[in-house]
Formats: C-alpha cells, structure tokens, sequence
C-alpha cells in the first residue's frame, strides 16, 4: 500500500476553505489537470461526481461532507484502472485567521499499470504540493 501526506497553511476562515475546497463544480478551475468536474448525484453528505483530465481520462468517484468534524472521505469507484483502490481523506485545522489543510491518499496500484506504487506515490506527492499552492492562493486573493 502507498500512502500520501501533504499539508498547507491557507489565511482564510474555515468556512471559506471548506467551502471552496469542496465545491467539486470549481475543481476545473482549482486543479490544473482536471478539464470537467461533474457532480453526478448529491444524497445528504455524499456526492458522486465524475472527473475527467486534460488527456481524456474520466472516472466517477465519492466523497463525503463531514464540515462540523472538519474532514471528508472520498473513493475512487468506477473504473478502478489503474488503481486497485484509490482512498483519499482530507482535513482541516483550525489555526487563529487561518486553516491548516492535509491531504491523505492511500492506494494499490493495479499490477497492469503501466506505473507502481512509488512512481505514483512520488507523482500525487508533487501533484499534491502544487495544486495545494495554486488553491491557497485562488483563495488567499480572493478569486474563488
């Protein structure tokens, strides 16, 4: 199993942070890989959405909304390829005017994949710390 851990400081109130960061309609714009977020399905706390990058590549996934605990969980569901599962959780901390966000990701890459887990791991761990930059100062400067 691989496993992910990335954190950064946003100067913003948590409101502001949770809300932003989980309004999956934005992550076209907050995420540089992604080209459409598609929320498929909204059930209380549980959002099913579809993502497709800017190769192409689309694939459904589902998170839950825990905003009074500060975190969410999400799966990657369907298709699983090249993942044989995909587990993320996302938290929030409070910190005087601002929020500490952490990125978690545990997975198993499939054996057919055309890269293994710590390829991968490396990757998402860059991925991670730049698309984290890129959303702190979207909303740092007041343009989300």
């Amino acid at each position: 199993m691989a496993h992910t851990k990335n954190s950064i400081t946003i100067d913003a109130p948590y409101d502001r942070v949770f809300d932003v960061t989980n309004d999956i309609e934005r992550w076209d714009m907050l995420f540089e890989e992604y080209k459409e977020a598609k929320v498929l399905s909204r059930e209380g706390n549980k959002i099913t959405f579809q993502l497709t990058t800017n190769e192409g590549n689309s694939w459904r996934s589902s998170r839950m909304l825990d905003k009074d605990n500060k975190v969410c969980t999400a799966q990657r569901e369907d298709p699983m390829f090249p993942f044989q599962y995909m587990n993320l959780k996302w938290t929030y901390r409070e910190m005087d005017e601002s929020v500490q966000m952490t990125w978690e990701q545990d997975f198993t890459m499939d054996p057919k994949a055309k890269f293994n887990d710590a390829q991968v791991e490396e990757l998402i761990n860059k991925h991670s710390v730049d698309n984290m930059k890129r959303i702190k100062e979207l909303i740092e400067s007041g343009k989300v």
